[in-house]
């Protein structure tokens, strides 16, 4: 669509506007993100969207008397999308509520309808993608509709609760339903196949998807499309008179069609691969080089995504996309001479994959504020070890399970009351952030404390009565011995300065240094006593 002018009534919303994504920029460089921040931008952000809903009311409403079409009537209702329009406003608006999103999600509010709005806009691109390749089963668009259902009984439950104004509730709710009619497209485009056929169409998608990822290397190995050409041959030459029959050859199942174009498309793309000298035209180069290099940076965060990604580090990645998506025309990238060039499944195929992963690290979004993360990621690792641990039958020793008993003390010691006005401690123990406040993520972080402690409980419980001894000595040895180490890992919740007050350092022990420290190296048998 080409981009309206903006009515002067809007211009100082739009200058606002501005002003708010400028403001959640500067906040994303920040160290640690405070929920009373996002709130009170957040606050922001729908006092302009009110505004805006306003002043179009009011225009409709002018417009209305010469025109009355359904197009300006729709424009003028109370919960019209601002986003559906196209002037710059709306982008705008789209890019800082985006932005904002990844903010709810970062300070733990995953589960509220501001923070599902860049992961719908994620999820839409990717079922709208599907719906363009027509590479998918059903059991790829399942998850999305499962996920559908859930982020819609969310926003249910806040308009209940009347957590959020109901301009935002409709928005998220419409934004749900776009994704809803794809998904319901794309179940009646399978519906057609028999379930007589579902093995060959499934095993259809797999070869393309193969095909996809060969073409999209810098260097497609031709022997590796040789061989999915010759599944391609097994699977045709079941065909009789060119059609794929039902069991003992009686019947004919409906779907041909469907496995017929498949077939066909799978054999131009591998072979378009065999003959063609590169990747991609030249032409489209520089596209492929920008989607190569995303989807090598996602990939990376999607594997260290617990230690190291902050969830507004996305929003560049999304943006970067959305622009180069942007640049299709009819689905198709084209050259100064509107030609199509060589390449097009290439580059679709990175677009698809690049809108995947940043759709996985959205979902796999925890609601724990971004300050209790590396505790929660330590209690993962601790987790994680008694696991491997407790596969040997043992008996195990206190001394075994001791460095994973001092890393729940070291975390325990983490929590602090906060103080009123006078600097008096008031209310229960929480896991404090840098300025006092309580991150969200609380219950979760005490859930996955409790079930440590159970484990290492577990483990002990499995020692045998003649051993019991022994273990006693072992502790007292090793209690001995382990004075020194016990005061330097206390001291690593001693803040940079060195002033011995408790801070938000969460520096402690690494799944390695569990690992030395109780003499159990988990490649190997553990050393029990």
């Amino acid at each position: 669509m080409s981009t309206s002018v903006i009515p002067p009534e809007e211009l100082p919303i739009l200058e606002a506007l501005i002003g708010i994504r400028n403001r959640l920029t500067a906040l994303k460089k920040a160290e640690h993100v405070r929920p009373s921040d996002v709130q009170s931008i957040y606050n922001l952000v729908i006092k302009q969207v009110t505004r805006l809903n306003s002043v179009r009311e009011d225009l409709a409403v002018n417009a209305a008397v010469a025109d009355k079409s359904a197009a300006i009537n729709d424009a003028g209702k109370e919960d019209a999308s601002p986003l559906i329009k196209t002037t710059r406003i709306d982008t705008m608006l789209a890019d800082v509520f985006s932005l904002l999103s990844l903010f709810f999600l970062a300070v733990g509010r995953s589960r509220e309808c501001p923070a599902m709005f860049c992961q719908i806009s994620c999820m839409k691109q990717l079922l709208d993608h599907m719906n363009e390749s027509g590479v998918y089963t059903e059991a790829d668009i399942t998850p999305y509709a499962s996920r559908v259902a859930e982020l819609r009984e969310i926003i249910k439950n806040d308009e209940r609760e009347n957590k959020h104004p109901p301009q935002l509730t409709k928005l998220m709710m419409r934004k749900l339903e776009g994704c809803q009619q794809v998904l319901d497209h794309l179940f009646e485009s399978l519906s057609v196949l028999s379930v007589e056929l579902l093995p060959i169409h499934k095993k259809l998608v797999s070869i393309r998807r193969q095909l996809f990822s060969v073409a999209a290397s810098p260097k497609p190995a031709k022997a590796e499309v040789k061989a999915l050409q010759d599944e391609l041959r097994r699977i045709e030459a079941k065909r009789v008179d060119g059609k794929f029959l039902g069991p003992c050859g009686s019947s004919v199942p409906e779907g041909q069609e469907i496995l017929a174009g498949m077939i066909e498309s799978c054999f131009e793309t591998s072979n378009d691969i065999l003959v063609r000298n590169s990747t991609v035209s030249p032409v489209l180069q520089p596209i492929y080089d920008r989607l190569m290099d995303t989807k090598r940076r996602l990939e990376h965060l999607a594997t260290e995504h617990r230690w190291s990604l902050r969830e507004t580090d996305l929003w560049s990645y999304h943006l970067s996309l959305k622009e180069i998506d942007r640049l299709r025309v009819d689905g198709k990238f084209l050259d100064n001479e509107g030609r199509q060039p060589e390449g097009q499944i290439v580059l679709l195929y990175l677009l698809r994959r690049c809108y995947g992963l940043v759709y996985q690290l959205m979902s796999s979004s925890e609601p724990i504020s971004e300050e209790l993360m590396p505790i929660s990621s330590k209690l993962t690792t601790i987790a994680k070890c008694l696991t491997e641990l407790r596969k040997y039958s043992g008996p195990f020793s206190l001394r075994d399970v001791y460095p994973y008993r001092l890393a729940l003390v070291q975390i325990e010691n983490m929590r602090g009351r906060v103080h009123d006005a006078d600097g008096n401690e008031v209310g229960e123990l929480y896991w404090l952030g840098p300025d006092e406040s309580v991150p969200e993520g609380q219950g979760i972080i005490q859930a996955q404390f409790e079930e440590v402690e159970q484990m290492i409980e577990e483990l002990l419980n499995r020692n045998d009565d003649d051993g019991a001894d022994d273990s006693d000595n072992d502790v007292q040895n090793y209690g001995s011995s382990q004075v020194s180490s016990i005061a330097t890992e206390d001291s690593t919740l001693t803040d940079d300065s060195g002033s011995g007050e408790s801070g938000p350092n969460y520096s402690i022990m690494t799944e390695s240094d569990m690992a030395g420290r109780s003499g159990t190296q988990f490649s190997g048998e553990p050393t029990v006593h």
